[in-house]
């Protein structure tokens, strides 16, 4: 290293100013996808001989394996740490001596729950260096004036730190400490089952002090096996052929770590789990009459391997009762629950990573990885169902947890949500993103087998929309759509990837992989090319949720005969039936009229997809349109068959109204920003032009009214299931009633079925 002592004054201030410049921004790390720099390797602390000799823990209510209370075993005793000075320095040195990478934050005020036995630290005063919590500086350990109502909490970050070794200083309590390793894997061993994706059976593996080592079976357990197929995706597991193991062990001789497993069943991750007896090896190193643990997962029917694909296909999937909503990845989103054939949600109180998991693996896929709160993946509609869950981890159904029946009150600000491990199904190795200034955004590059080879190439762009777009963040891992793009020629993409290698896609949004969309297969068709006109995308985390309320329309739903001479506007926004323009100026057109209130209940704001500088300024109306179609209207026959319609053929975006402690953002007054806040909701009130459909040529009789909002799509959403709205029509010639409203996805399939159009918006309206 350069000695500063024989540079010039300057040089030394430069440096100076460069290190606090770095140190400023050190924390905020690399965004995903952008190469993290080199990761120091573990070396086992060298503590003096008159260090006070802990051990940690993370215990209490836990939503993940990597955080918790901190608890603290010194003289025989567990006890917990004051919040009292605490730092994020301090919970730096708690997550290092766990052995993972960094501290994320600390939580003051027990909110893990309350701890029991001694307040071993308080007044912790770290800098975050130490190579154990007992060298920080305190008031000495047992010393403290504080109850437990003050037991801090960490979150450490979800990587290990590489080489970490864990090393077990009081072998005589083993059983009550968490399990402390690197990494974990299922590694498969038999070859039919290498070539699998996933990977459903083989070795445990664990990563402790840079090397892979199996774990004895002579301890394991049938819960130990349920908790490894849990955390990579699996709701059960299944016996496998030990025979063919028994073979495999004798010929290669394996690696065993130093301790065994002790896990309730229940744990959402092996580092939940206790640490077992440490392990008796024999003098050649096999473990006393045992052999390798192994497991076999059972996949949920979306992820099984590959052979098995026509049987998945041929499988007749029951009505579920449980269900998640908007979540931007597979396995994740707000739960919801059917119950007298209606969807509702469930309340946050008591929600908790046990009951999430129930979720998960009746949903076919592993243990929860969070249990969220507050509404945290959006607000869903209808009557909340359950609250004050629990459960003991082994129901096969949410349904079974105990909940109380008599609790009421709770919004849908409180809904409960999950995000669940699924399969590693190698998906997004086989896609990116090239070109976009941040890794959220670029030009779409997937993986293709070409005579033979597998080569990098564009994607065409004909007919590329948002259903595309979401169907590559999700793939990708990075969210919602925010954008998809028909043209990249100012996103450089990898030069030898512009070659088009997949053409004509069309995807219904809900897929896992681009590959499981339709696509031309080894013909392509692509007029542009790629290169410059290859399909692109931007992913978002977030994204908005519209929903109508169905009780508004019915509760404002009327009749008038109106003039055409007071019509001219809505003539010319087409907002008429077809037969209007053969009609003399003073003859009158009937019109159901209603109100209709669309709420925004996603994640964030509804903005129209055009820039400003293309709305168009409608003179009749005075304000600027910012989409072209934002709603259709339609009246069907009970057979399903068209017999009137109407659309707002562009809309004014707007803030109308927004629930308590929200502010308007958005007014269509004087060329303002158009668009819904989050929690708000604009409001098409009755008396407005084209608020209606046009019935002059209906009969009398009983019809399905429907209402679609951003039916093309246009604007990227967490769900479009729910954007359609109907309703049963009574019209009898002289009045007209509206009964029955409800949203797209909110009744049961066979309930829904006696309703004639679309089951959801999940159309193609290009």
């Amino acid at each position: 290293m350069l000695s500063t002592q024989n540079l010039p004054c300057c040089t030394v201030i430069l440096l100076v100013l460069f290190k606090l410049a770095h140190a400023q921004y050190e924390h905020l790390g690399y965004p995903p996808g952008y190469p993290e720099p080199e990761q120091e390797q573990y070396t086992a602390p060298q503590l003096a001989p008159d260090t006070p000799r802990i051990q940690l823990r993370l215990a209490g209510d836990k939503r993940k394996h990597n955080e918790g209370r901190v608890e603290v075993f010194y003289n025989n005793e567990w006890g917990t740490v004051c919040d009292d000075d605490f730092t994020i320095h301090a919970a730096q040195v708690v997550c290092r001596e766990l052995g993972y990478l960094e501290a994320v934050s600390w939580s003051p005020s027990s909110k893990y729950g309350k701890g029991e036995g001694p307040i071993w630290f308080d007044n912790l005063h770290c800098t975050g260096k130490e190579k154990t919590l007992a060298l920080c500086p305190s008031n000495g350990i047992g010393v403290s004036d504080c109850k437990h109502s003050e037991d801090v909490g960490v979150v450490c970050s979800d990587k290990r730190i590489p080489g970490f070794k864990f090393v077990n200083t009081l072998p005589n309590h083993v059983e009550s400490l968490d399990i402390q390793v690197e990494d974990v894997r299922i590694r498969a061993i038999l070859s039919s089952y290498r070539k699998r994706i996933p990977v459903t059976e083989g070795y445990v593996e664990v990563k402790d002090g840079g090397k892979w080592k199996q774990i004895c079976n002579t301890e394991w357990t049938q819960f130990n096996g349920r908790v490894i197929c849990g955390m990579f995706g699996f709701p059960g597991e299944r016996k496998y052929n030990a025979r063919v193991y028994k073979m495999f062990a004798r010929r290669r001789k394996p690696t065993y770590w130093d301790y065994s497993v002790n896990c309730t069943g229940n744990e959402a991750h092996l580092s939940s789990c206790k640490l077992g007896q440490a392990t008796s090896l024999k003098s050649n190193e096999t473990c006393t009459g045992g052999l390798p643990v192994v497991v076999s997962c059972v996949p949920g029917r979306a992820f099984a391997p590959t052979p098995m694909t026509g049987f998945r296909k041929a499988f007749r999937q029951e009505q579920p009762l449980v269900r998640l909503r908007g979540g931007a990845i597979v396995g994740e989103g707000r739960v919801e629950v059917l119950k007298n054939g209606e969807w509702g949600t469930i309340c946050d109180d008591n929600w908790n990573l046990l009951s999430a998991t129930v979720v998960c693996r009746e949903l076919g896929f592993g243990t929860a990885k969070e249990a969220l709160s507050g509404g945290r993946l959006g607000q869903g509609m209808g009557p909340v169902h359950m609250n004050e869950v629990e459960c003991s981890g082994f129901e096969k159904s949410i349904t079974e947890c105990f909940f109380n029946k008599e609790a009421l009150g709770c919004s849908h600000e409180e809904d409960a949500a999950v995000r669940c491990n699924v399969p590693a199904m190698g998906f997004q190795e086989r896609l990116r993103l090239s070109g976009g200034r941040n890794p959220y955004e670029g030009r779409v590059e997937v993986l293709m087998e070409r005579n033979g080879s597998l080569v990098w190439g564009t994607v065409c762009s004909d007919g590329w929309g948002t259903m595309e777009a979401m169907v590559v963040c999700r793939q990708l891992g990075l969210g919602f759509a925010s954008n998809a793009f028909q043209e990249t020629w100012y996103w450089p993409g990898q030069v030898g990837a512009d070659a088009v290698v997949m053409s004509g896609v069309r995807c219904s949004g809900t897929e896992m992989s681009l590959s499981h969309c339709l696509h031309h297969g080894a013909h392509l068709s692509c007029p542009k090319g790629g290169g410059r006109n290859a399909a692109g995308v931007s992913c978002s985390e977030t994204a908005p949720d519209l929903v109508l309320n169905p009780q508004v329309v019915e509760q404002t739903t009327y009749m008038e005969d109106r003039p055409m001479f007071m019509l001219q506007c809505a003539y010319e926004e087409n907002c008429l039936s077809s037969t209007s323009s053969q009609v003399p100026a003073n003859s009158y057109r009937r019109l159901l009229r209603f109100s209709s209130q669309i709420h925004n209940n996603g994640q964030s704001d509804f903005r129209p997809k055009a820039g400003r500088h293309s709305w168009v300024w409608h003179d009749c109306h005075r304000h600027y349109h910012s989409m072209e179609v934002f709603t259709i209207y339609d009246l069907f026959s009970l057979n399903g068959t068209k017999v009137a319609e109407g659309h707002k053929a562009s809309f004014c975006l707007e803030d109308s109204e927004c629930d308590e402690g929200i502010e308007k953002r958005y007014e269509c007054a004087n060329f303002g920003e158009q668009g819904i806040t989050v929690g708000c909701w604009d409001t098409y009130r009755h008396d407005i032009d084209c608020q209606w459909i046009d019935i002059t040529e209906l009969k009398p009789g009983d019809y399905i009214f429907q209402i679609i909002i951003n039916p093309n799509y246009e604007v990227p959403e967490s769900d479009y299931s729910n954007n359609i709205m109907k309703c049963r029509c009574r019209y009898d010639g002289h009045r007209v009633w509206m009964y029955s409203c409800h949203n797209g996805g909110s009744l049961s399939t066979e309930t829904e079925q006696t309703f004639p159009g679309l089951l959801n918006n999940q159309v193609t309206h290009r």
